[in-house]
């Protein structure tokens, strides 16, 4: 069987809502511009944090994840063999190279996506969102450790063999985040919608901002990092698009299956300024 050439442009960070196998996957951009997911993903923190990076193109060997209706999901066939890391797509020219790739397909309205994420046709679990205004990125606090309950469930999982265990286990190995982060945002229709950001970036960011922080307010000061980078930095000064994706309990239970699961801020060129005639 050939190996898929994949653009890697996501990279998931465990949640709960979803099957144990699904806790780590990655998502990105097959040559013909096909957005698709792969999971699982033999996870060590080493592994995931420093071979998987943004915008390399990969090889593997990979087939229709058959166990999730959702069309975009594939699977390795052998999840032990090496991925083979086969280029990297730079920012050059505002980010031109990886324009050519993501944006094929853009979609400006989420009723349109829910639609097809709803409808048996399609079942769209993975997009790219162009936002037309960004209103804010609101930071809330939440539970600090992982639902007891529902990683037990997760575990019986493993027990009945359902799925393969891990190298590491994700949970055990990555700390919940004590903050819940979203952009507030409106679409071409002028809905305002609120979505989480639930990417490996961002929590990445996150705790690189605390540890290097000092004091009794250093959380205050690892969000409000956090919260500049996102909006002053993504949402006011590039061409901000969000990668939307489901998990599959949640696509198949929700109205809104959503979530931002990655970012895509290629830079803007200057402003071309023309002068007057007169």
């Amino acid at each position: 069987m050939p190996s898929t050439k994949v653009l890697i442009t996501v990279k998931s960070y465990p949640t709960v809502s979803s099957h144990y196998e699904e806790q780590v996957s990655i998502a990105g951009f097959r040559e013909d511009g096909v957005f698709i997911r792969i999971y699982p993903i033999p996870f060590s923190k080493k592994t995931y944090d420093e071979h998987y990076q943004l915008y390399d193109w990969v090889e593997l060997d990979l087939e229709r994840n058959t166990r999730d209706f959702r069309l975009e999901s594939f699977r390795p066939v052998n999840p032990d063999a090496p991925v083979k890391k086969t280029g990297h797509l730079g920012t050059e020219d505002h980010w031109s190279e990886r324009k050519a790739i993501v944006l094929k397909n853009v979609y400006r309205n989420l009723s349109t996506v829910i639609m097809e994420a709803k409808h048996e046709a399609f079942y769209t679990s993975l997009v790219v969102f162009k936002p037309a205004r960004i209103l804010d990125f609101v930071i809330e606090e939440t539970e600090r450790e992982w639902n007891r309950n529902r990683l037990n469930a997760l575990q019986e999982e493993l027990l009945r063999g359902v799925v393969a265990e891990q190298p590491e286990d994700p949970f055990a190995v990555m700390p919940k985040l004590p903050y819940k982060f979203s952009f507030r945002f409106t679409d071409d229709k002028n809905e305002e919608i609120t979505l989480p950001v639930e990417d490996w970036q961002l929590a990445s960011l996150y705790w690189k901002s605390l540890q290097k922080q000092r004091g009794a307010d250093k959380e205050l000061k690892a969000i409000n990092e956090v919260r500049k980078k996102y909006l002053h930095e993504y949402a006011r000064n590039s061409d901000l698009h969000f990668f939307l994706g489901t998990t599959q309990n949640v696509h198949a239970s929700a109205r809104q299956p959503f979530t931002i699961v990655g970012l895509f801020h290629p830079t803007m060129p200057p402003a071309v300024i023309q002068g007057s005639l007169f």
